[in-house]
């Protein structure tokens, strides 16, 4: 069964770059048929789509963040990196790996969740 393990800094000032690592164990990045999806839920929000990579690298964006959003996968160590520039405090939530048929929260909804990790984003 496929496992996901968000990682990275729970604070980030503003303006820095925001990285977050997603760790998947019994299964591979590269696998068919798969997305590899982060979506991020700000407090009193909904979800919402960030992006996604598929198992030959290409990359989809949410376009209200594509300015600022980089997708990237290491097969070496079977992970997907998010990195999103210039954070406000608006950018403060709790970011999700999700592994889908697809791209898009739609897709997500049917996919296998990482437990999430907290992000606050504040000097």
């Amino acid at each position: 069964q496929v496992q996901l393990q968000e990682s990275g800094p729970g604070l980030v000032k503003p303006s820095q770059t925001l990285s977050l690592t997603c760790t998947v164990s019994g299964g591979s990045i590269t696998m068919l048929y798969y997305y590899w999806n982060w979506i991020r839920q700000p407090p009193g929000k909904g979800m919402e789509w960030m992006g996604a990579i598929d198992r030959s690298g290409n990359t989809y964006y949410n376009p209200s963040l594509k300015s600022r959003t980089f997708i990237s996968r290491d097969t070496s160590k079977n992970q997907v990196t998010l990195q999103l520039r210039s954070v406000t405090p608006e950018d403060t939530g709790v970011y999700y790996c999700v592994r889908a048929r697809d791209y898009g929260l739609g897709a997500a909804d049917r996919g296998s969740w990482g437990q999430g990790t907290q992000v606050t984003v504040s000097s």
